[in-house]
């Protein structure tokens, strides 16, 4: 068998080959493993980092799922009521941890998987150390949040002050007392800006390019989240003809403030990969000037960020919360198996044309919760995995 999850990182792995070989140790590998196991097959995971979980243990220090508890449960293993309604990143981090020992995964930490190559048999898969790994079924689980992007603004590189990825950021502390640009409105954007005022930030002000959808996380009780599950099979044109009636009543109109309502259907973005923003203090931060919506950045100049509508502002600080790029091209890219954005073609228990046996989860951003999503997406996997074996 594969080396056990308390191995050490870059332990060696046995060389007896697993059913099924999943690539990447966060919520949905360790699903699509755990699924697996359940359907008697021997999956191995393997992970570039040093822990599991890599990726929600790097995140800011205030993170909560913005998902209910009861419902971003992964299979087989409920998350504790201890952890709250909204669970915290650490509480995330103990529960995958927990769901690795409960299921007795497989995982294999420290190794990274360049790429993936067919074969006869299946596929084959260098990785550092000069290993190569070979299995009838793979599953890439490497994440939405792979690699932080920073945009190439003209002038970067002269910029003077403090230039950051959100990912970089894990506390307002470093930034109490100085005067911050937060570039990007999505949720993390969002939550930073939030973050840095209640943390004592001199000013905090949020670069904004395309107004986002605003929601209240819970209404009376009820979660956005549950929402969204239950438009998710109705036509685009429907939610978004409903979705504006129900924004105006939760949300107050912000337009005044510098952030007004967008003109594009909720729905519509978030099959484009924009799920809308919840509220975790953003409309009282915005409506106390607080933080201060602004154009989006248009270039760098020294001390100076100009803006798209002519401003220039002189931040001490810029924070990127631009986004991350899957970074799957040189993994699975000389398959065709990408679209023109980098994004898997497929998910679940679909194979891309011409790859029997590959599987992707976790590169969606849906509008009904990703470890819900993930949840779905494992069984699906192991279902098919299954009938293959």
């Amino acid at each position: 068998m594969p080396e056990p999850t308390s191995a050490a990182p870059g332990a060696p792995v046995s060389t007896a080959a697993p059913d099924a070989i999943v690539i990447g140790a966060g919520p949905g590998g360790l699903a699509a493993a755990a699924a697996l196991r359940q359907r008697g097959l021997r999956p191995l995971v393997l992970e570039r980092g040093e822990r599991l979980g890599t990726s929600w243990r790097n995140h800011y220090d205030r993170l909560r799922l913005h998902t209910t508890r009861r419902m971003s449960a992964l299979p087989g293993l409920s998350i504790p009521r201890s952890y709250g309604r909204w669970v915290r990143r650490d509480d995330v981090v103990r529960y995958l941890e927990r769901y690795a020992e409960h299921h007795d995964l497989d995982v294999a930490t420290g190794i990274e998987v360049t790429r993936v190559e067919r074969t006869d048999s299946g596929w084959e898969l260098p990785a550092t150390g000069g290993r190569v790994l070979n299995s009838p079924v793979v599953v890439v689980a490497t994440g939405h949040n792979h690699t932080p992007y920073i945009p190439d603004w003209p002038g970067r590189n002269t910029f003077s002050g403090d230039l950051l990825h959100a990912s970089a950021y894990r506390n307002a502390g470093p930034y109490a007392g100085r005067d911050v640009l937060v570039v990007g409105v999505g949720n993390t954007g969002a939550e930073l800006a939030v973050d840095l005022v209640e943390g004592g930030a001199a000013r905090v002000r949020l670069a904004v390019r395309t107004p986002p959808h605003v929601m209240r996380r819970s209404t009376a009780g009820w979660p956005a989240q549950a929402s969204g599950i239950l438009v998710r099979r109705l036509p685009t044109a429907v939610v978004d003809r409903v979705a504006p009636y129900i924004e105006k009543v939760s949300v107050p109109d912000l337009s005044a403030y510098g952030l007004p309502r967008p003109r594009t259907g909720l729905y519509a973005r978030v099959l484009d990969g924009a799920i809308p923003v919840q509220d975790v203090g953003l409309i009282a931060a915005v409506r106390s000037r607080r933080v201060e919506p602004v154009a989006a950045v248009e270039r760098l100049d020294g001390d100076r960020v100009h803006l798209a509508d002519g401003s220039v502002v002189e931040p001490e600080v810029i924070i990127a919360a631009t986004g991350y790029r899957r970074g799957l091209e040189p993994l699975v890219g000389h398959l065709g198996v990408l679209d023109g954005r980098g994004r898997p073609l497929v998910h679940g228990a679909r194979t891309p044309p011409g790859a029997p046996g590959l599987y992707f989860t976790g590169f969606t951003n849906p509008i009904s919760g990703m470890f819900r999503e993930m949840a779905i997406d494992a069984r699906k996997i192991a279902r098919a995995a299954g009938r293959r074996r």
